[in-house]
């Protein structure tokens, strides 16, 4: 499928991808992080505290709607990267995915501006992961696509950047144009409409960013009769990929899942760990301190990382270092319970986080079995992105409230974070 007779969409990209591309590319992947990060950060928690039942502890109903969205998100991101493996439009595979993701993903945060109860906060959110998870499937699988493997850490690093971005300017427009007040909200003080405002912000920077990249860019066209097989049984066959045919793809996978479970159990309830534990008169502005701090560093390494690895030809040492570092930033939060060790936990954690992301997206495409369904395959990886947010609150939630609090939620996310580290060296076929 990826020799000299495989038509553009299938055949292995030799072109390095162009700086237009790229950047375009890389914006809307960050406008899709801003649809997905204004809510996690800000939002969804401030409705919870806003819409729980009496009796009912609102890190209950964050973990409720998050794990809910989460599942959503680990069948939609394969399912439409099979579907846009299949697409054989005059607009290309990945393309039209894209454009009907934003609009949908748009419409559902609209829904969420609006919802009044949990039952809608769970109807809103899992509709945000559905068709969020139908645009970032086919992102993704474009990179495989477009960009030659001697050129991926150096793109995975921009594509890095632009997510991090995206979970900042996510979280300060939930802030600016919510005009959060964590505390009013808590207590019923009247923060429905700026939490309305929020979710209508991170709304149209998801359709505006995209809008470069849908629009100024080809997308290469799948001939119809190369199209694989459309039917329920492929599409289903296809949630699993055999880590006994596929041991290196395997590790990779696991190796995600865990630095990316500890990672999510360490930003969980940051909200709740700054107004709790830490008594921050301003926990909302607190989030977005940190946030702010760890994009800084996130920045200074993550696009720096890509290019040494791609320099260097090696993958593992850079996934292995990064997961150690994140290992270290996550147990000052168990260990040091004070403002100014946040702030070094964020720092550190942006460090680690910006090397692992750009190198451990550049060593996923290297273990993909087949041109023919890269957008599956990464779809599959993807699912390492989205079951730690159905693993997370289901942790979490009980750590805090019976096993120890947050100071043991924090060393249980460095335990699995190290473990994820270490089992990269299993890898084999990419040093």
């Amino acid at each position: 499928m990826s020799g000299p007779a495989a038509p553009e969409a299938l055949a292995e990209p030799s072109q390095p991808a162009g700086r237009a591309w790229t950047a375009a590319l890389s914006l809307a992947n960050g406008a899709i992080w801003v649809g997905w990060y204004g809510p996690l950060q800000i939002l969804l928690a401030l409705q919870a505290a806003e819409l729980a039942p009496p009796g009912t502890p609102k890190e209950s109903v964050l973990a409720w709607v998050t794990g809910a969205g989460a599942v959503v998100s680990m069948v939609a991101n394969p399912l439409f990267g099979a579907l846009s493996d299949r697409t054989a439009s005059r607009f290309g595979r990945r393309t039209p995915w894209i454009a009907a993701g934003v609009a949908g993903g748009a419409g559902a945060l609209a829904l969420l501006a609006g919802a009044r109860s949990v039952a809608v906060m769970v109807l809103g959110w899992c509709l945000v992961q559905l068709t969020l998870n139908a645009a970032f499937a086919a992102i993704t699988a474009a990179v495989p696509d477009r960009v030659p493997r001697r050129q991926r850490g150096a793109v995975g690093g921009w594509l890095g950047a632009a997510q991090i971005l995206g979970v900042v300017a996510g979280t300060g427009l939930a802030t600016a144009a919510g005009g959060v007040a964590a505390g009013g909200a808590a207590e019923g003080g009247g923060a429905t409409g700026g939490v309305a405002a929020g979710y209508l912000a991170c709304a149209g920077f998801v359709v505006l960013g995209t809008l470069p990249y849908v629009l100024g860019h080809r997308d290469p066209v799948l001939p119809a009769g190369r199209r694989p097989r459309l039917s329920v049984r492929a599409l289903a066959a296809g949630f699993w990929i055999s880590p006994r045919r596929h041991p290196d793809l395997g590790w990779a996978w696991l190796t995600r899942f865990l630095i990316n479970l500890g990672n999510a159990l360490a930003l969980l309830y940051l909200l709740y760990y700054l107004r709790d534990v830490l008594h921050r008169p301003d926990p909302g502005g607190g989030v977005l301190i940190l946030t702010a701090v760890n994009g800084v560093t996130l920045l200074g390494t993550v696009v720096v990382g890509g290019f040494w690895s791609d320099r260097a030809g090696r993958r593992q040492p850079f996934v292995l270092w990064s997961g150690v570092i994140m290992t270290v930033a996550t147990g000052l939060l168990a260990g040091w319970q004070t403002w100014p060790g946040a702030l070094c936990a964020a720092a550190l954690l942006g460090v680690g986080f910006g090397v692992f992301t750009a190198v451990d997206f550049a060593l996923m495409t290297q273990v993909l079995p087949a041109a023919a369904h890269r957008g599956k395959d990464m779809g599959v990886i993807n699912i390492a992105n989205a079951l730690p947010q159905v693993a997370a609150p289901a942790l979490a939630a009980p750590i805090v409230h019976h096993l120890g609090g947050y100071r043991m939620l924090y060393a249980v996310a460095a335990a699995v974070g190290l473990v994820g580290a270490l089992l990269v060296r299993r890898i084999r076929g990419v040093a």
